[in-house]
Formats: C-alpha cells, sequence, structure tokens
C-alpha cells in the first residue's frame, strides 16, 4: 500500500469537530498535537508550544535565559514570558531568531532588558523586505488563504488548524503589535559563540526559509531547528512562494542528524528525546523528501506529464508511521509539482501546455464544445452527487472563468455557477487531511458565495510603518510593479527628487518600465517631505495635496502630475 493522489483527500471520511466544523479525523485528532503546553524538554531548556503558530522556546545558562523565536507579536511573547517564568526567574540576556517568520515580539524582551543580544542568520532583513514589497498583495491573499485568516471559529467552515500550530495569531493577543528588533550579532557561515556561559553552534540550513538555521548547545546535547516540522515538509506553499529545493533541506537534515542530540526542539510542534527516537524520526523525514525528488526526476526522465507523475508518485505507506511524514499540512501531488517546476520550470511537454488559449476565451469554448452551459451544468451537478470533486472543480470553474468581473479578471459567472464551483471546493476540504488545502478551499469557497470579499488583498496597500524602515530610493523601487504599460507607452523622462531628509534620487521611465536610475540629466525636479510622500503612498493624502504643501517645491507640477498618473495607485493619480 502506498500513498497515492487519492489521499490529499478521501470523501466519505469527514467528521464533526468539537466546534461543528467538518474535517477529515486526521486533521481534528491533529489540533490536540498542537493544544499549548510549555514541555520541560531538559533540567533547563523548555518549548511552549500552542501560543501562536510558532514555539517560543527558552534555554537557561549560568548567565540568564535565551530565548529562541519570538512570535507574530508583542503579545505573544508576553504570553510566553508569563509561562515561563513559572519554572524560572533567570534574568533574559540574549534571543536568538531561527528564521525571518517570528521575529513579531522581541520589544517585549527590550522592555526587560535595553542590552539584549539578537542573534540571528544576515538574510532576515533581506526576507522581511522581499515580503512587505513588490509581492505584498500576492503574499497577503496567499497568507489569508493559508492560514484561514478570514475563516469562521465555528461551524461547518471552522478553522480547525493549520497544521503548524491552532491559529495563525492567538486571538487573546489582540491587538497584535509588531516588535521586531533586528539582530545585532549576524551571521552567514557556521558560527561559535558563547551566550549566557553557554556554548553555542549556529548551522545555516535552509528549508522553508533562506536565512533558517540549526542552533546546537554541544554541552546541553540539544539541538533547536526549523528543518523537522510536525507534517509532511511543505516542498510547496499553497500561499505562494518560492522553490524550496529538497536536496538543501536533505543536507540540512542530514547535519542535523550527526549532531546525535539528546533532546531536539522545533520551531513548530512538540519536542523529541532520545538519541535513537530523535535519529529515526530525523532520517525518516529526510527520507520522503528524497523519495519525491528522486521519483520526480525519473518520471520526469522518462518523458512523463505533471498530470501523469502525479498519478504514478506514490509515498511509501510506512511514513504514515509517524505524524511528521504525513500529509497534515500540504499534499505529496503539489509537492511533486512544485519539484517539477523548480527543475525544469512551467512546462512539462505536454502539447496542450504550450500554447494555451488565454482566459475567458478557452473557458468559452469548453463549454460550447461540451453543448452549452446547461449541459455543464448537469454534468457539475452529477459530479458532485457521487463525490467527484476533481471534475466538479474542472468543469463549474469554466462557467465561472468565461466571463471578466468588474476589475478586468476572469472571474465572474453566475451565482449558482459560483455555487457549483464552492461546493465542490468545500468538498475536498472537509475530507482533506491537509489543513492548508482545506483553508484554501474553504476561503475561496466563502469568496464565490459571497460569504467573504477578499478586494483588498487584489491591490498594493502600502503599510506606513513598513515604509518608514526604508529610504526614498527603495520606496520608489517597489512602484515599478505598479506601472501601467498603457499609460506610460510615450513617456521617456527623468524626475530629480529631493527628500528633506538630504537623499535626493533620480526615478525615470522609460521603455515601458519605471526603475531608480543613475541619469545625470533629470527633465523634472520636485523637492518634498518625506513623511508626506509615504502618506501618499500609503493613500493617506494625495499627490495634489502633497504638492500644495510648504515642504514641496516643483515648477514642473503638471509634467509630474502626468509622469505619476502612469501608476496603478488612486492617491498618485489624484
Amino acid at each position: 500500500l502506498e500513498m497515492s493522489v487519492e489521499d490529499s483527500f478521501k470523501p466519505g471520511v469527514t467528521q464533526t469537530g468539537p466546534k461543528g466544523q467538518l474535517a477529515h479525523p486526521t486533521t481534528l485528532e491533529h489540533s490536540k498535537r498542537l493544544e499549548k503546553k510549555l514541555y520541560k524538554v531538559s533540567e533547563n531548556a523548555w518549548s511552549l508550544i500552542g501560543n501562536g503558530l510558532s514555539n517560543q522556546s527558552f534555554v537557561e545558562g549560568p548567565q540568564g535565559l535565551i530565548c529562541i523565536d519570538t512570535g507574530e507579536s508583542n503579545q505573544e511573547m508576553a504570553a510566553a514570558l508569563k509561562e515561563i517564568r513559572k519554572e524560572t526567574q533567570a534574568p533574559v540576556v540574549a534571543c536568538i531568531y531561527t528564521h525571518f517568520h517570528y521575529v513579531g515580539g522581541t520589544q517585549t524582551l527590550i522592555d526587560e532588558n535595553n542590552k539584549l543580544a539578537i542573534w540571528g542568520h544576515d538574510g532576515i532583513q533581506a526576507n522581511l523586505d522581499r515580503f512587505g514589497g513588490e509581492i505584498a498583495p500576492r503574499v497577503t491573499r496567499g497568507l489569508a488563504h493559508q492560514f484561514a485568516t478570514s475563516m469562521p471559529q465555528e461551524g461547518p467552515d471552522g478553522i480547525v488548524n493549520l497544521g503548524l500550530g491552532n491559529f495563525f495569531r492567538n486571538p487573546e493577543h489582540a491587538p497584535f503589535t509588531n516588535g521586531y528588533i533586528p539582530p545585532k550579532h549576524t551571521f552567514v557561515e557556521p558560527t561559535k559563540a558563547k551566550i549566557a556561559g553557554l556554548k553555542v553552534e549556529f548551522y545555516p540550513a535552509p528549508s522553508d526559509a533562506t536565512d533558517s538555521i540549526t542552533i546546537w548547545f554541544p554541552d546541553l546535547k540539544l539541538a533547536i531547528n526549523n528543518l523537522l516540522w510536525p507534517v509532511l515538509f511543505n516542498v510547496f506553499a499553497i500561499r505562494g512562494e518560492e522553490y524550496r529545493d529538497p536536496r538543501i533541506m536533505m543536507k540540512g537534515l542530514d547535519q542535523l542528524a550527526e549532531l546525535e542530540a539528546e533532546n531536539l526542539i522545533g520551531a513548530h510542534g512538540p519536542p523529541f528525546s532520545g538519541q535513537e527516537q530523535i535519529k529515526k524520526i530525523i532520517l525518516n523525514y529526510r527520507d520522503t523528501l528524497q523519495f519525491l525528488w528522486d521519483q520526480t526526476v525519473r518520471c520526469a526522465n522518462k518523458g512523463l506529464t505533471l498530470n501523469e507523475a502525479i498519478g504514478i508518485i506514490k509515498l511509501p505507506t510506512h511514513f504514515q508511521e509517524h505524524y511528521t511524514t504525513q500529509q497534515l499540512y500540504g499534499v505529496v501531488e503539489h509537492h511533486v509539482r512544485q519539484i517539477y517546476s523548480g527543475l525544469f520550470g512551467w512546462f512539462d511537454e505536454d502539447e496542450a501546455n504550450l500554447f494555451p488559449i488565454p482566459s475567458p476565451e478557452r473557458s468559452q469554448r469548453l463549454i460550447a464544445g461540451f453543448g452549452g452551459i446547461e449541459k455543464v451544468r448537469t454534468i457539475i451537478d452529477d459530479a458532485l452527487q457521487k463525490d467527484d470533486f476533481r471534475w466538479a472543480i474542472e468543469l463549474s470553474s469554466w462557467l465561472v472563468r468565461s466571463e471578466l468581473n468588474d476589475q478586468g479578471i476572469a472571474d465572474a459567472g453566475e451565482p449558482e455557477d459560483r455555487k457549483r464551483l464552492a461546493a465542490a471546493l468545500r468538498g475536498i476540504a472537509y475530507s482533506t487531511s491537509a489543513a492548508n488545502i482545506r483553508n484554501w478551499c474553504i476561503t475561496r469557497a466563502l469568496e464565490l458565495d459571497q460569504s467573504l470579499n477578499l478586494s483588498r488583498f487584489r491591490s498594493h496597500r502600502f503599510n506606513k510603518r513598513e515604509l518608514e524602515r526604508r529610504n526614498g530610493s527603495n520606496s520608489l523601487n517597489l512602484l515599478r510593479v505598479l506601472l501601467i504599460p498603457e499609460r506610460a507607452s510615450e513617456i521617456d523622462m527623468n524626475i530629480k527628487i529631493s527628500f528633506d531628509d538630504g537623499e535626493t534620487v533620480t526615478y525615470s521611465i522609460r521603455n515601458s518600465i519605471a526603475l531608480v536610475s543613475k541619469a545625470k540629466d533629470s527633465d523634472l525636479s520636485i523637492s518634498l517631505s518625506k513623511d508626506s510622500w509615504f502618506d501618499v503612498l500609503c493613500g493617506k493624502k494625495t499627490l495634489s495635496e502633497l504638492m500644495l504643501e510648504k515642504t514641496s517645491n516643483t515648477k514642473h507640477e503638471k509634467e509630474i502630475k502626468r509622469f505619476f498618473a502612469c501608476f496603478d495607485l488612486q492617491s498618485l493619480m489624484s
């Protein structure tokens, strides 16, 4: 027996959770594993799980307490400190980030010790900037889908868990103020240090983040990592992410196994103890990744298309014996697609994918070819009756994507057809063990049946706090992905922008692109307040209002307005 595409979801196994949620029984069971608990891992190490999406862990040395990861907010870290104070009153002397995802509560530690030593990979800041930059709308929309931020708390569509934790942010921690503080001690290579009187070794170990590290306390035989999760590793993140190469992960897991730790703490999920058990779990975890990579390459070399490969690659069933290698987060068939695309790109040698007819015309032709809308509806209804959700999704998506909506996106269709697609998605959501799939399908279903409006995640919404960490040049650089080429097709122009903090930037439009350039000659010039410029980007004021301020000065008002009207941001067009 092997895990195959049929294991992505299993109609007929749905159970009802404690808050009325409809879900796969394994998903419901996994929630118990993620409940809040402070584990005492050894005499001087603890790991708090269930406080948020990630763990906060603590190691006590002769000189004080080291905190590992600070969660999503100051409130989350404050709650973690409250828990650890039941075990030790040692002063907080250091903080270590395992990677950039869980660094939002560090100000809470600074409030206790303003001389706090903060350690982390040198790439943390760049990763934070990337997620808040050009790709922000797509990233935040993906987060909303994968991490269930817009789903109800109870009822059939209620949140069960997120695979790595029971919630993205613990509701008890609202209003979630961000307290990120950049690390003062950074590294890119294996590094040894002495922290709180303990020997500490850092090993870069990329996983779901390029800045992930393994932390090794040799005298304690304790390892802390972001490699081994309480779920099958997510090669593919449905929220949208860069390729995570299993070969790199495997190296990190091999290194982790070689440490022969007696205690192992993760960024997510319960800790493990016992050298033999830990090594077995790590190697099994590592081997799932090699199996998926090797077999994807084997299928590609044989000339199989992706749709063929996902039907052939089956993860051996013995990996189901432990929850760390179960499909509790993502699914095998999606990981296969990601590995193939990461290695070979999007084209899988299926001729139909070479020059597909663009939407919505493709959907219109398919509907016509099947005999018209009513015929397609009949087939969909029959598929739903038989729990044939794959087929129901494919056909109902034609009906939804055969028309453009008011934003010019192929996402319209009649309400009854949107409800058909929503029903098919819910059929999968209620019968999959994978939290990511359940959350994505339900969130999309809620949008389809008009229970939820996600339009705010399809436009750039600049955050002033994020902008204030950037200079003027960086803020202008973000605008390039908002350029509307049709408006800029006849513009070849340079603007010299002088900010009130002394920074001067030349910003150019040429060849229907925008860029911060090194052009020496400027056609236009303007002096302005950087704070007011950030207000314009955030939509708090318009470009016209900024130009009326005393801090603004230009002789080219009309031309500058025409220049910035090329960008798809309402405050720049008014």
